[in-house]
C-alpha cells in the first residue's frame, strides 16, 4: 500500500501587537455604545465625546508653583542723637544767628505777609498790625505834624534836639536791658508789640534809628532843611512802604524790598512836602535867620563868569524856584529810601541823605 505524504500542523497564528493608533482606537471603542455594525462601532468618537473628554481632563488637579513673597524690611530708626547744647550751631536757622548777620534778612523777612510767631498780637491782627503796620505808620506820620506845629510855633531847632537827645539815652537804654533779660523782653513785646516790627525782636527798636536821624539833622543842618528832613522821613518812608506793600508786585523791583512803586510814592510825597512846608508854612509863619532857602535860586556865580552873565542875571524866583525845589526834594527823598548803607535802618538814612542832598543844592544855588 502506498505511504501517504505527511500532513504539515496547522501553524498557530499570533495576533501582531497592535499600533498605538490602532490600540487607542480600540481603547475609546470601548466606551462606545454597543450595537450597530462594526463599523459603526470602529466609528471616531463623536466630537461632543471629545469636548467631554477635554473638560474632564481640564478638572484634574495641576501641580501648581507658589512663588513666596518676602515683606520689604522695616525702616530702621535712625540712632538717638542728644540735642547739641545752646550756642552750638546744628544746621537750623535761629532767629538770633540771623538777627546777627550784617545782612538785611530779618527786615525783609518781616514785611511778609504771614507773621513767624516771635509777637503774639501780630498773628492775631494779621492784617492790620503785621502786613500794613497801621498803628506803626500812625506814629510815623504824627512825628511829622508834631514838628511842623512847633515850627509854627516859632520854636528854635536848638531847644529842640537836646530833648531828642534827652529821649534817645533812655529808650536806648531800655532796648538794651530787654536784650540782657528775656523775661523783661517778652514783657516789652507783650506791651509794645503793636509798634513793633518781627525784625526788632532781636533787634533794636526803630525808634532808636528815628531819634538818632531826627536829632541830626536838627542838631547839624540850617533850620529849614533839618525840618524838611524830618518831614521827609516822616511822610516818604510811609508813602513808599504802604504803595510798596500795595503795588510792588506789580512793578519793576530796584532792589531786595524795594519797588518802583514805593520809590515813585516817596519822590511824589516828598514834592507835595517840600511845596507845603516852603509854599505854605514857610511865608505864612516866616522866615527864621539861617534859612537856606529864602525862594529865590541863582546860577553860581563861576558859571555867570565864565558865560559872560552879570551878577543880577540867572536868577530864578516865584512858582518857577520852588517847582525846582519841590523836584529835588522828591528825588533825594526817593534816593535816600532806595540806598542801602552797610544795612543801616531807614529812619538814620533818610533825613540824613535828604539832609545832605538839599543842603548841597542849597549850597550850589542859592546866592
Amino acid at each position: 500500500m502506498a505511504q501517504q505524504p505527511a500532513i504539515p500542523p496547522i501553524p498557530s497564528v499570533t495576533q501582531a501587537t497592535p499600533a498605538p493608533s490602532e490600540s487607542t482606537d480600540k481603547q475609546e471603542s470601548y466606551f462606545t455604545p454597543k450595537g450597530g455594525s462594526t463599523n459603526q462601532r470602529n466609528a471616531a468618537p463623536s466630537s461632543s465625546f471629545a469636548d467631554e473628554r477635554a473638560r474632564a481632563r481640564s478638572r484634574s488637579p495641576k501641580s501648581i508653583v507658589t512663588h513666596t513673597v518676602k515683606p520689604p524690611p522695616l525702616p530702621q530708626k535712625p540712632p538717638f542723637t542728644a540735642s547739641p547744647p545752646n550756642g552750638v550751631p546744628n544746621g537750623h536757622l535761629s532767629p538770633s544767628s540771623a538777627a546777627s548777620s550784617t545782612s538785611s534778612y530779618w527786615r525783609n523777612i518781616s514785611r511778609s505777609p504771614s507773621p513767624l510767631g516771635l509777637i503774639p498780637i501780630h498773628r492775631s491782627f494779621r492784617t492790620f498790625i503785621h502786613r500794613h503796620e497801621i498803628p506803626r505808620k500812625a506814629l510815623h506820620i504824627s512825628i511829622g505834624f508834631f514838628t511842623l506845629s512847633l515850627y509854627s510855633r516859632g520854636v528854635s531847632q536848638h531847644s529842640i534836639h537836646p530833648w531828642l537827645l534827652g529821649a534817645l539815652i533812655p529808650i536806648a537804654s531800655v532796648d538794651y536791658l530787654r536784650h540782657t533779660f528775656p523775661t523783661f523782653n517778652r514783657f516789652y513785646i507783650r506791651v509794645l508789640g503793636a509798634l513793633m516790627r518781627e525784625s526788632e525782636v532781636d533787634g533794636y527798636n526803630g525808634v532808636i534809628w528815628y531819634l538818632l536821624g531826627a536829632w541830626s539833622v536838627l542838631r547839624f543842618l540850617p533850620k529849614d532843611v533839618g525840618v524838611m528832613s524830618v518831614l521827609l522821613l516822616s511822610w516818604c518812608d510811609t508813602a513808599a512802604s504802604t504803595f510798596g506793600r500795595l503795588y510792588g508786585r506789580y512793578t519793576p523791583r530796584i532792589r531786595k524790598g524795594k519797588s518802583l512803586a514805593g520809590s515813585a510814592a516817596a519822590m511824589g510825597v516828598g514834592m507835595l512836602t517840600a511845596g507845603l512846608f516852603w509854599g505854605w508854612a514857610v511865608p505864612r509863619f516866616g522866615y527864621d535867620e539861617g534859612f537856606m532857602f529864602d525862594g529865590e535860586l541863582a546860577v553860581p556865580m563861576g558859571v555867570k563868569e565864565a558865560i559872560g552873565w552879570r551878577s543880577d542875571e540867572g536868577v530864578l524866583g516865584g512858582w518857577a524856584a520852588l517847582g525846582i525845589v519841590s523836584l529835588w526834594s522828591g528825588v533825594v527823598a526817593s534816593a535816600s529810601e532806595v540806598v542801602d548803607i552797610f544795612g543801616w535802618d531807614d529812619n538814620v538814612i533818610i533825613p540824613v541823605l535828604s539832609g545832605i542832598g538839599l543842603w548841597g543844592f542849597f549850597k550850589v544855588f542859592t546866592s
